[in-house]
Formats: structure tokens, C-alpha cells, sequence
């Protein structure tokens, strides 16, 4: 702490007596000078660019960062003045020494560099991390205190008993920023083998999935080995922290194991793949993700159910396109008793076939009559279709409405149950004796 007290009252007094010279104080002037038309500038010309650059299509990464440099040209003009102050000052025979402006026109194109590439990330939390570290060692290096400020955050540590390591804030960001960048380089590179994966059509969607997970988690788990390595970290003192893991898992983590397992198996066994249309219980719809802990399944209505992955090994699973897409629904129905079932049937397969999703080629309507029923004769109409993701409810509505169509166009009655009540106990009239 007296290091630090006695480092910043050093900086403070080299600062004022910088600051107190005349041709420093001109540098500075010069500075302010060359901001103010940069930033009039800029505010001009930065809507006409980015109005013409917004033109570009097809290319929104291109876009991204061409609009990213457009609002930020006051930098640009800045360090372009005072590189020509850089240049005039060089030649002329005072001030003696132009490193201030020398120094801040190096700043404003390494903030410019940084600040683009910053916002061109897509994670906000990594751009910001990127633009401070950047920041801070390109500032330091070109002020000329890296040693001093690496010696600072050193001094601010602690040890880990007599013979122990020493742990100092220098430390602990070195590894941060080491284990950032290392795992940002894997995830990325899992990404990007994992979007090649997908697209290989000789895969199954199972085996794809399967595969681009191991790969993923395969580069992660190196990405912390070849960091800890670098660190100096001896991997043979985590052996009593990985039995500690392993306990904690088998006593608190089983149901994340177990979930993560059996995603493991269905995503080898393909018992359900992205866009298969299952049912789980209530839940009907189809599959848009399988992840390590759940499986995302998406309704008719919109909603989106994270079911764990468990509830598929232990419970259940109706899969409606588990070997091919092809569904078979019924539709029961009745007619009156005036009616010729043999034109009703021909009816109800000529009224199924007008609906778009019916399938009429390789599996087409049929229509039998079932029984006497107690005021009808009842019919059982099946149908096949091969987009169950669809809907079901909507495809036999729509039969239904042909059905109504083509018995009310044929004359064919649709009966409903009649009711008579008989009152067995006379009910007595009373005059009223006024």
C-alpha cells in the first residue's frame, strides 16, 4: 500500500511539472484545436456516408463494420490533424519536442482500431472486455508505464502460506484475460465446425447434433488445459478439487448427470431428431432443438417447451414421424337412416379428397360403415397425411366442413338426438278465491 501511495505521488508531481511547461501547454492547445473542425466534420459527412453505405446489400457483415468506422470519423479526422501538427511542428524550430501530440494522435488511431473492432462483436459483454484490455495495453505501451503499472498491480497480492504461490491482481488478470481468449478461440472454432456438420446431408440429424456437441465440448475441455498449462497450474493439485466435483455430482448434481446422459443416448439411439412431431404427455409438437440438458419442443400455439431430456428414456414418447411422416387420423361420423350408405361412403372419400393435405396417391381415403347406432348410421372416415408438424385439429376440421358440404349439396341428413318428455303426475289447477 506504500508502494502505490508513493508511485502516485511521484506520477502526480511528474504530471504538474510536464503540465507547467509552455510547449507542453502549446501541444495541448493544439490538441483542443484539432478536435473541434474533426467533430464538425464528422457530424457533416457521417449521414450522407452512412445513407450511401446502407445502399450495400447482402453483405450485413461488411455492413456492420463499414457503419461501425462512419460513426466514429471525428476520430479518424482527429488523428488525421494532428498528424499534420505532427508534421508542421517536426520542421519548425519550437516547440523543441511534439511527443504530446505525437502520443495523442497514436491514441485516437488505436482507439478508432479498437472502438470498430469492438462494436463489429457481436456479444456486447466480450466487445467491452476486448475494447478495455485492448485499450489499456495499447495506452500503456505507447505512454511508456507498462513496467511501471505491471509493477503496481504485482505489488497488490497475496502468498498462499510459506512455500505457497503468490497471487497478485497482475495474475489474476493475465489469466482471465489468457482463459478469455483461449476459450472465445475455441467456442468460436466450435462453431464454426459445428455449422460444417450440419450441413453434411450424409449424416443423420441425430449423429450431426451428436457430433457437433462432442466436438464443442471436446475443444472447450482443451481450450482450459492448454490455459491452465501456460499459467504454470500444476494439474496434479486438482486431484483432491475433482474428487470434491465428483462427490458434489453424485449428491446434488444427479438429475443435471442424468438429463445430460440421457441426451447422450437419444441423440445415438435417433429415437427423436430435430422435426420430428412427438407427443409427451399433453405437450404435442415438434422437436427444434436437441440440447445437453433438455429437448426444445414447440406447439401448435407457439409455445415453447424445454422438457428434460429424462422424461423421454423413462416416459412415454409418442413419435408421429419416428420411421417415416406419414399419419393416419379418423374421422367418425353419422347419417340418418334414410340414407343410402353406399352413396354416403362414396361421398365422404370424394370429400376427403378435396382437402390439400390429403394424401390421395400411395394411401388414399377409405370410408366403412362401423354400426346401427341408436338414430344414425355410423361411419368411420381414415385418411393419411405426411406434414403432422402441421396441425391435426385443422385437418380434420377441414374434412369435416367437406363432409357437411357435400351431404347438404347430396340431400343427406346429419341426425341429432330427439327427447320427449312424458309427465306422469297431473298437475292441479287452483283457482284463486278473490
Amino acid at each position: 500500500m506504500e508502494k502505490l501511495q508513493a508511485l502516485a505521488i511521484e506520477y502526480g508531481e511528474l504530471a504538474l511539472g510536464y503540465l507547467s511547461r509552455t510547449e507542453i501547454l502549446f501541444q495541448v492547445g493544439l490538441v483542443i484545436i484539432a478536435f473541434l473542425p474533426a467533430l464538425l466534420l464528422s457530424r457533416k459527412l457521417e449521414p450522407l456516408l452512412e445513407e450511401r453505405a446502407r445502399a450495400v446489400k447482402g453483405m450485413p457483415g461488411l455492413l456492420r463494420l463499414i457503419v461501425a468506422f462512419l460513426r466514429r470519423l471525428e476520430w479518424l479526422f482527429f488523428a488525421s490533424f494532428l498528424g499534420l501538427a505532427y508534421i508542421v511542428t517536426s520542421v519548425t524550430p519550437w516547440p523543441a519536442t511534439n511527443y504530446l501530440v505525437y502520443s495523442v494522435m497514436l491514441l485516437a488511431g488505436a482507439w478508432l482500431a479498437i472502438s470498430v473492432v469492438s462494436h463489429v462483436i457481436r456479444s456486447r459483454v466480450i466487445g467491452k472486455l476486448f475494447a478495455v484490455v485492448a485499450w489499456t495495453f495499447v495506452a500503456t505501451s505507447i505512454l511508456g508505464v507498462t513496467d511501471d503499472v505491471a509493477a503496481i498491480l504485482d505489488s497488490a497480492g497475496f502468498s498462499l502460506g510459506d512455500d505457497g504461490p503468490r497471487i497478485s491482481l497482475l495474475l489474476v488478470l493475465k489469466s482471465l484475460l489468457l482463459f478469455g481468449i483461449i476459450l472465445w478461440i475455441a467456442l468460436a472454432v466450435g462453431s464454426f465446425l459445428d455449422r460444417r456438420i450440419q450441413g453434411v446431408e450424409e449424416l443423420t440429424p441425430s449423429l450431426r447434433v451428436l457430433i457437433g456437441k462432442i466436438v464443442r465440448i471436446s475443444l472447450v475441455v482443451m481450450a482450459v488445459f492448454v490455459a491452465m498449462s501456460s499459467l504454470n497450474i500444476d494439474l496434479t493439485a486438482l486431484t483432491v478439487l475433482s474428487g470434491a466435483i465428483g462427490v458434489g455430482i453424485g449428491f446434488g448434481l444427479q438429475k443435471v448427470v442424468s438429463n445430460f446422459i440421457s441426451g447422450i443416448f437419444i441423440l445415438m439411439d435417433q429415437s427423436i431428431k430435430p422435426g420430428d412431431t412427438i407427443s409427451l404427455g399433453e405437450t404435442f409438437g415438434w422437436i427444434r432443438d436437441l440440447r445437453a440438458r433438455f429437448v426444445s419442443v414447440v406447439t401448435r400455439d407457439g409455445r415453447e417447451y424445454l422438457i428434460p431430456n429424462e422424461d423421454f428414456i423413462t416416459h412415454e414418447v409418442i413419435n408421429w414421424s419416428f420411421s417415416d411422416q406419414n399419419v393416419r387420423l379418423d374421422v367418425p361420423f353419422g347419417v340418418s337412416y334414410n340414407s343410402d350408405p353406399h352413396e354416403v361412403t362414396r361421398l365422404a372419400i370424394e370429400a376427403a379428397g378435396t382437402v390439400d393435405r390429403v394424401n390421395m396417391s400411395s394411401n388414399p381415403p377409405v370410408c366403412w360403415m362401423t354400426e346401427f347406432g341408436d338414430s344414425s348410421l355410423n361411419f368411420l372416415l381414415r385418411f393419411w397425411i405426411s406434414d403432422p408438424q402441421n396441425g391435426l385439429t385443422n385437418i380434420r376440421g377441414k374434412v369435416l366442413l367437406a363432409l357437411w358440404d357435400s351431404f347438404k349439396e347430396h340431400g343427406i341428413n346429419i341426425p341429432f338426438p330427439h327427447r320427449e318428455v312424458i309427465m306422469k303426475t297431473p298437475v292441479e289447477v287452483t283457482e284463486r278465491k278473490t
